[in-house]
Order: C-alpha cells, then sequence, then structure tokens
C-alpha cells in the first residue's frame, strides 16, 4: 500500500483509490495513470488500495460497475477517470488546478476523447499479445476470455501485422510530436490533465511492452521522459515489461 504523505494538512485522509494490481506490483490500468498524475499534481493525500485484474465484483460491489479507477472520498464514490479528474478538481478548489480554468477543462475533455477513441485503441492494437505477461498468472485466463471475447480473435491473431499497428499509432502521435516541437507541454509551459491523460495511454505502452517504440530524440519522448521523472519518478515506481532488456 502506498500513500502520498504531503498535502494540505488540515485535510483528512479520506480520499481511498481503488486499482489493479499486475505482477510484481505492476499497476496496469492507464486509467489509474491518469488519476495517480492528478493527485500528485493537486498534491492530496491519498490511500490506494489494489484488486487482482480479474477480482471484477469487489469494485462492481463498491461502484455499480467494474472498470477502474475508483475512488472514496469519504461516504461519495466516484469512478471513471474523467469523473473522478473533475471531482479532485471542484471538491479540492485550493490545490493546484488541473485545468487551468473552464477553457482549458474543455479542451481536456476533447484530448480525454481522443484518447480513448483513437490514441489508446491504437496502442492497444500493438501490445495486447504482450501486455497479458505484465499480469499476474492466475489473472491471464481471464485478460484472454475477456479480450478475445471482445475483439473476435485470439490475442496474437489482433496484434499480428505489428509494422502495419506501429505504423497507425506513429501516425496517430505525429500532431503530438508537432505540438511537442513548439512547447514542452500539451497545457503550453506547464503539465495539465491533458498532459495527464496522454501520459498515461504511453505509460501503459511503456510498460505493457517489452519494445519502446517512442524513439530517443523526438520530442515525444522527451516530453514522455519528462513526466515520467516528475513528482519524485512517478513514472518509475513499477516494473517494467517481465521481458524488457535490462
Amino acid at each position: 500500500m502506498l500513500s502520498f504523505k504531503s498535502g494540505p494538512e488540515n485535510e483528512a485522509m479520506s480520499l481511498v483509490m481503488y486499482e489493479r494490481i499486475g505482477s510484481d506490483g505492476r499497476r496496469p490500468s492507464p486509467f489509474s495513470w491518469r488519476i495517480r498524475y492528478a493527485l500528485a499534481h493537486k498534491d492530496i493525500p491519498v490511500e490506494f488500495r489494489t484488486v487482482r485484474f480479474a477480482d471484477v465484483e469487489t469494485i462492481r460491489e463498491l461502484s455499480g460497475q467494474e472498470k477502474v479507477p475508483v475512488i472514496t472520498d469519504s461516504e461519495k464514490v466516484v469512478y471513471d477517470s474523467w469523473n473522478i479528474a473533475v471531482h479532485l478538481e471542484e471538491a479540492f478548489p485550493n490545490q493546484p488546478s488541473l485545468f487551468g480554468g473552464v477553457a482549458g477543462r474543455a479542451h481536456a475533455r476533447l484530448v480525454n476523447h481522443w484518447s480513448d477513441t483513437t490514441l489508446g485503441p491504437a496502442i492497444r492494437r500493438l501490445i495486447s499479445s504482450a501486455f497479458i505477461l505484465c499480469l499476474a498468472p492466475e489473472d491471464r485466463d481471464y485478460f484472454r476470455r475477456s479480450r478475445e471475447a471482445a475483439f473476435g480473435c485470439t490475442l496474437e491473431e489482433y496484434c499480428a501485422e505489428r509494422p502495419r499497428w506501429l505504423a497507425q499509432v506513429l501516425a496517430v502521435i505525429a500532431p503530438l510530436e508537432i505540438t511537442l516541437r513548439e512547447q514542452p507541454y500539451i497545457g503550453g509551459m506547464s503539465a495539465t490533465y491533458a498532459d495527464y491523460i496522454v501520459f498515461s495511454a504511453l505509460q501503459y505502452a511503456r510498460l505493457g511492452c517489452p519494445e519502446d517504440f517512442i524513439e530517443q530524440g523526438t520530442a515525444v519522448r522527451g516530453w514522455r521522459d519528462r513526466l515520467t521523472d516528475a513528482f519524485n519518478g512517478l513514472g518509475n515506481l513499477y516494473p517494467l515489461h517481465p521481458q524488457a532488456a535490462a
């Protein structure tokens, strides 16, 4: 169990975040990474509680649905990463803003939809067959059965033609590369929640695949590495893919 100890002294440790855990303590959910960074950005004390990847019942009993992350704030239960980010912004108004105002929140909402509908699926097509190895052995059968039912084919078939899917991912992030050549963060001169949304997808790929397909020397790589190191190395708290080169 890991807790951020910093934060406003007058806030009780009432916030709890539930997330799934993989093998060797890995945190496989990109959506949980969004909220981990949001919490660190706002410097909010939090207690983390983990559940097994296949343990959907615990999450369902808590929140009425089966996806993570879920937070409880005193008696309030909030799920869906966007809803959680908005809750944190509104419940902790004196802490650093995730959005930087109404316009920034609208901008982040567009980025959220783009990541969920375009970037995330492109990355999933590239890494799903390797990602299963990041899960605890007892959870892999659940992952395979549930994903293959959704994909309509085996994980290996879904990720076949790797060069094709890699080219697709690089095409999807091309506007991001151009933007980050012009400014250090998606949010401008400093990171906002829009940055954490996109970073979480690339963190999912970084931890869930043995090969790092974001090349050294690119603007996206520099931005991703800065965020990995942010908040005392938050992005490096957990192991890389089991097959990643030492």
